[in-house]
């Protein structure tokens, strides 16, 4: 079962909107882990519960986006 709810969960993008100097070690860590390292880079990622919670730790340098508004 969760299996199929991962598989039709879709895409989110996730835009760097913060810098990662002068922050934690972990959170620049979790930056990297979602494929950004600078402001404005811009990555498609599948919308899962772990990728969510890499979201939540960063939320303050990261802006989200729905993959199917067309980066909008």
């Amino acid at each position: 079962m969760a299996d199929a709810a991962q598989k039709t969960s879709g895409s989110v993008t996730v835009v760097q909107t913060g810098s990662s100097t002068r922050r934690p070690a972990d959170q620049h860590a979790t930056l990297v882990g979602l494929g950004l390292g600078r402001i404005g880079k811009r990555r498609t990622l599948e919308d899962t519960a772990s990728v969510r919670g890499m979201i939540a730790k960063v939320a303050h340098l990261v802006r989200v986006e729905d993959a199917s508004a067309g980066g909008k």
